[in-house]
């Protein structure tokens, strides 16, 4: 299966690097363009709001004809905005590009998630789709630590050139595989009639709440660790958050296809407001370092469970459920970042940003778990439709 699928792994791990790469090296392209880090930190903005509002709107109309040619120009978009940053002379050009890329990776993960699910058996979607969701956390987690390396060694545009060289390379293995890669349905409906559904609009407001809370946290997790005296666990609890995120999206498909998205939908956000409690509660490094495990793992698990829980039984309209599920939680990263950041400006201690956190985590925990009652009972009705049935033959 994985050898269907990788092409878009290799895509989604072009678009997790560029997802946060640029906080690790702010100030030196701050310096560089001559401006201000807070004016460089709105690229972030300008590519979480594209993200956002591209996804939604533009994926639809891409499919029409080909998905594979869909990919590629999304992919293309992606490339060409971040070539554009590599090269930006001034603010307003870095800021474009920003707008540029984010369209472009706005695209890509509701085509790339769509059409993983749709190249394999349907015991197979969920190791599928988790498969893209393990495209990003790895190039999220490997992708900081990387870029700062490169930025500090050479400088912040060939931290950006990374990146354009996995999304060619991506391009390159996309164009080969173009013929085994599905038509989509296009549906003519516009894509907001996805929301009519509670389920989906349940699982679009529990995304944003769960990107609030744990992506949004994580960008905290340093200055978090310090104020309880754990300065010197900075890295080693960023690896330990990455580690387990990676771990999660990789070992998750195999329980979502074996045996559905239920009983995840509690349990994940439950493992969530533990690791925030453990951070908010304990001091002890060993006690952190378990969190911030379980706390990258549970965050990143809970996106393809998510997909599974909206999709299983909607497979046609994939793609623009899982636009606005994506959408929804890079919005939600960006407001728990911005939230974390009016906190920290009004005294709030960093390190109990976590018990704040611990708010929207148990919202979202109340919506998945509405969700995973919902599956529940579609399952049973299912089954005793099936052995209504059998007894009638």
């Amino acid at each position: 299966m994985i050898r269907r699928v990788w092409p878009l792994v290799a895509a989604a791990i072009a678009l997790g690097i560029d997802a946060y790469v640029l906080s690790g090296v702010l100030p030196s392209i701050a310096d560089s363009l001559a401006t201000t880090v807070a004016a460089v930190g709105l690229g972030v903005t300008a590519f979480t709001a594209a993200y956002a509002l591209a996804g939604p709107l533009l994926s639809g109309m891409l499919i029409r004809g080909s998905t594979a040619r869909a990919l590629l120009i999304a992919l293309g978009v992606f490339n060409l905005g971040n070539l554009i940053t590599v090269v930006s002379p001034g603010t307003e050009v870095f800021l474009a590009s920003r707008v540029v890329a984010g369209a472009g990776a706005g695209v890509l993960t509701a085509v790339a998630t769509a059409a993983a699910a749709a190249m394999v058996a349907d015991h197979e979607r969920g190791r599928a789709m988790a498969m893209v969701t393990f495209g990003l956390s790895t190039g999220t987690v490997a992708g900081v630590p990387v870029g700062m390396l490169i930025g500090n060694q050479l400088n912040w545009r060939w931290t950006m050139a990374l990146v354009v060289a996995v999304g060619l390379l991506s391009m390159v293995a996309l164009t080969v595989k173009a013929p085994t890669i599905p038509s989509l349905p296009a549906s003519r409906a516009p894509a907001f009639a996805v929301l009519r559904s509670s389920k989906t609009l349940a699982g679009v407001a529990a995304a944003f709440l769960l990107g609030v809370a744990s992506l949004g946290l994580y960008t905290y997790l340093l200055p978090m660790a310090e104020a309880r005296g754990l300065q010197d666990w900075g890295f080693a609890l960023v690896w330990a958050w990455g580690i387990g995120g990676v771990a999660g999206s990789a070992l998750v498909g195999r329980h979502l296809d074996a045996f559905g998205p239920r009983t995840l939908l509690i349990a994940l956000p439950a493992v969530l407001l533990g690791g925030f409690a453990a951070t908010w509660v304990f001091t002890a490094p060993a006690a952190w370092l378990i969190a911030a495990a379980l706390w990258g793992g549970a965050g990143w698990t809970s996106v393809p469970t998510l997909q599974q829980a909206l999709t299983g039984d909607r497979p046609e309209q994939a793609m623009p459920i899982v636009a606005f599920q994506m959408a929804a939680m890079y919005l939600g990263s960006a407001a728990g970042a911005a939230a974390g950041s009016s906190l920290l400006a009004n005294g709030t201690d960093p390190g109990d940003l976590s018990a704040w956190a611990l708010m929207p985590a148990a919202l979202a925990l109340l919506l998945t778990g509405w969700l995973g009652i919902g599956t529940l009972r579609a399952h049973a009705r299912r089954r005793v439709t099936r052995l209504a049935c059998q007894a009638a033959d």
